[in-house]
């Protein structure tokens, strides 16, 4: 079974600061749908000393064994698209997109740069489609502790 893919793009932004150590700041800025061409980053606006890059080229892939963690973004206030990112040559370069919290969770845990982004409305109905028809909730096996039985049950 072929895994469901959406084309991406995403836009850096790189923002002036007021900080004694740096001056400016990278931060993923967007996750847009419907770029499917590979290419260099192409400027899109620099105005306010701000600038902000498109980085075409990126897929958003869904994976059966990350169900949980597309249901547990979905289903709170503000779902986000979250990026891989690192600063190279002084300039913001994505890596990789994910819908996962817990796929976040472990880039992060691994000391990678990762920001989420708001989620666009295509990529949530997207989202929210692939859990309503995959994600199941394992169920829970709580086991009593062997303090809370009675003497003569615990082996």
């Amino acid at each position: 079974m072929e895994k469901p893919k959406l084309p991406v793009a995403v836009v850096m932004q790189r923002r002036p600061i007021d900080n004694r150590w740096q001056s400016e700041v990278w931060e993923p800025w967007a996750v847009l749908t419907g770029h499917l061409a590979v290419g260099a980053p192409r400027l899109l606006r620099d105005g306010g000393g701000a600038q902000q890059w498109l980085h075409p080229g990126f897929e958003l892939s869904l994976h059966r064994d990350e169900s949980e963690g597309y249901y547990l973004n979905v289903s709170v206030p503000g779902p986000r698209v979250f990026v891989l990112w690192r600063l190279d040559n002084e300039q913001g370069l994505p890596l990789a997109v994910t819908a996962s919290y817990n796929e976040a969770g472990r880039w992060l845990d691994a000391g990678h740069a990762v920001d989420g982004v708001a989620m666009p409305p295509e990529i949530f109905a997207w989202v929210g489609d692939y859990v309503e028809k995959n994600y199941r909730p394992e169920p829970k096996r709580r086991v009593r502790p062997r303090s809370f039985m009675q003497p003569k049950d615990r082996v």
